[in-house]
């Protein structure tokens, strides 16, 4: 139809426009939740730990990595994913406890490959093999273990026991401390180690959550460039 017409070309003139928001632009990807996408913020050479501002899209200093302590993978989010209700309740399920809510943020994840990144604020396509099941102040924030799709080396690993015990320590290690200081208690606390089906379940989950809250987005934009288009034609 002229008006579907329309809206396909209104869509495209915006993507040649305007960058895409990395949290709610970028599709998690047909594959998902066995394949997805990560928007990587932070990469082990960085000394400072950047994460999206979530409003403008724009990559922002959250603060400095406290002391040695540097992330040992590459780490960012899963975009179209919210950490909510089914997150949380999937957390309260394995560990049995009440009172644990969502963190209100897409689902983070780690990414391994052999290859060096230089710089972070890019989209991969990572496969979870794995996670940890992290609380943080009673909120729900698992870390999806992940590594890149094809990567010649970590590439042939499917679960996170496939992994050498000491890669999973130090990122087992990194998420215990990255928010600690030498004089107060532990922040956070990993429950468990978890393999690809529970990582997979997780991103379902987290998919849903962002439905519930985000699902809307596109297709309220959709209307609303619809009616200027109508607007335009009467006149």
């Amino acid at each position: 139809t002229m008006e579907q017409e329309a809206f396909e070309k209104l869509w495209k003139m915006i993507g040649l426009r305007y960058t895409s928001h990395p949290w709610h632009g970028i599709e998690i990807g047909k594959e998902a939740p066995g394949i997805v996408k990560a928007f990587i913020e932070v990469i082990p050479s960085d000394t400072v730990k950047y994460e999206v501002d979530k409003t403008s899209g724009f990559l922002k200093i959250d603060r400095p990595q406290k002391f040695s302590n540097i992330v040992p993978a590459l780490y960012g989010f899963i975009p179209q994913t919210y950490c909510k209700e089914e997150v949380a309740q999937y957390c309260k399920e394995k560990t049995g406890r009440e009172g644990i809510i969502g963190d209100d943020d897409p689902l983070d994840i780690c990414v391994l490959t052999e290859r060096e990144v230089t710089h972070g604020n890019i989209i991969v396509q990572a496969v979870p093999i794995g996670g940890f099941r992290m609380l943080d102040g009673g909120e729900a924030d698992d870390k999806i273990i992940a590594v890149l799709k094809s990567d010649e080396v970590y590439g042939n690993w499917k679960n996170i026991d496939e992994l050498p015990s000491t890669i999973v320590k130090r990122l087992q290690h990194y998420f215990l401390t990255y928010k600690q200081l030498p004089d107060e208690p532990p922040k956070c606390e990993i429950t468990h180690i978890y393999g690809r089906d529970e990582a997979v379940e997780v991103v379902r989950r987290s998919q849903l959550d962002y439905q519930k809250y985000y699902g809307n987005v596109e297709s309220a934009l959709s209307f609303t460039l619809m009616e200027a288009f109508n607007f335009v034609q009467r006149q």
